[in-house]
């Protein structure tokens, strides 16, 4: 299918599907067949394989150590390390620090992209967004964000309750949302303040259990409950402007959710390769279950909806480069979060005892998709976006004629 992506764009994405293809995925298979997990030591070999091939870390600045790409040639590279469950990690573009360094990027002063984004990009830190809060605070609607940050002198004073701080076991540093100025409407007075794990008053309460395991890794990355009491931090530890958290969020989470979306298509495609593959062998009631017609126009369904899905996320990046692009990111990230559910779904199905089962990838995919569908904002928020915009102007001629009570058609 032909998506006219730039000469560059499917360059670098042919080079990083041969590396899926020909290093990660082999890996990713012992891995299933043997339960020998893959260490941070082995990671690093990983990372050296991909700057080997000029493919680490695609989407950030050369001058920091990746390869410079531009966000909409680098989307089908995400694509292609979605097939795997480690494929993101492989060339140091998982998330949430690839969402981390571009807001380090585009926020961070002098001193804190020496001190954090550089590091943070060559895989030597670790790195956590501190945004959800438990229930009665910021969540589906931030605006309900509760944890503070006060200036005493030069330095912020934080107290709060976080949780879904993805990987903040293993992080070096969090990216704090905190209320910088009560009196503001919220999207004018929060702030990203960064701050190092090791401060004191921060405690990674627990890692909650949650849908899905940790894959293939050796290591739990998990999502983390963290208090942060009278947590000191220098105030020029906040990442771009104090009292514009929110508009910097905006422009980590508009990219990230269509970072998001072509990982969750490349993982939908593979789901359906170990599909199809099964289905063309399996046999039952005397013929392969790919000769099956329902099954085969339940597939036709999938290819479908997963080129749409492409397409529309395409056209929301390419729109970014004009404005924020809110309402095309929305129909993107929520029409894909639910195409790649139902693909993912039916793959299982497809391929019946085996699809539950973890010796291949579908049990894994199934679990690790679902949360998509909250991830970024819930479908419910998207759609709210997407309706708000829908009846913002409302044809009123188009029911002038209609028949209403009282009024008697002479």
């Amino acid at each position: 299918m032909e998506y006219h992506d730039s000469e560059k764009a499917k360059e670098v994405a042919t080079r990083v599907e041969a590396f899926m293809d020909e290093e990660v995925l082999p890996r990713e298979r012992e891995a299933l067949r043997t339960g020998d997990l893959i260490s941070f030591d082995e990671l690093a070999e990983y990372w050296e394989m991909a700057k080997e091939r000029d493919l680490f870390a695609p989407q950030v600045p050369e001058e920091y150590g990746g390869q410079g790409l531009d966000f909409r040639d680098m989307l089908p590279s995400f694509e292609q390390v979605g097939r795997s469950l480690f494929g993101a990690l492989a060339i140091r573009a998982n998330a949430p620090d690839e969402g981390n360094m571009h807001t380090l990027e585009i926020g961070g002063s002098e001193r804190i992209k020496e001190e954090y984004l550089r590091p943070l990009v060559q895989g030597e830190k670790w790195s956590a967004f501190s945004m959800t809060e438990p229930m009665g605070g910021g969540g589906s609607d931030p605006k309900m964000l509760r944890t503070t940050a006060e200036k005493d002198g030069d330095e912020w004073v934080i107290n709060g309750h976080k949780w879904w701080s993805s990987q903040a076991k293993i992080a070096d540093f969090l990216l704090v949302m905190a209320r910088t100025d009560p009196d503001a409407h919220p999207y004018e007075g929060t702030s990203i303040i960064l701050v190092p794990k090791d401060t004191d008053g921060v405690e990674i309460v627990r890692n909650y259990p949650v849908l899905g395991g940790h894959g293939v890794m050796e290591t739990e990355f998990g999502h983390a409950e963290v208090a942060y009491d009278n947590v000191r931090v220098p105030v020029d530890n906040t990442i771009g402007e104090e009292g514009g958290g929110f508009r910097l969020a905006q422009l980590r989470l508009g990219g990230g959710r269509l970072t998001h979306c072509m990982r969750y298509c490349g993982m939908a495609e593979r789901a359906l390769d170990v599909a199809k593959a099964y289905m063309t062998e399996r046999e039952a009631f005397g013929s392969t279950l790919a000769d099956k017609q329902a099954l085969r126009h339940r597939i036709a369904d999938a290819e479908t909806k997963l080129h749409v899905a492409r397409t529309a996320s395409r056209h929301a990046a390419r729109e970014l480069d004009n404005s924020d692009a809110r309402i095309e990111v929305a129909m993107a990230k929520t029409f894909t979060a639910n195409v790649t559910n139902e693909i993912i779904d039916l793959a299982v199905q497809c391929c019946g005892g085996n699809g539950i089962a973890k010796d291949l990838p579908l049990a894994h995919f199934y679990e690790e998709v679902r949360p998509f569908r909250i991830f970024d904002g819930a479908d419910e928020v998207h759609r709210r976006t997407i309706a708000r915009d829908a009846f913002e102007d409302v044809k009123t001629e188009e029911v002038e004629h209609v028949l209403r009570f009282g009024e008697p058609h002479r």
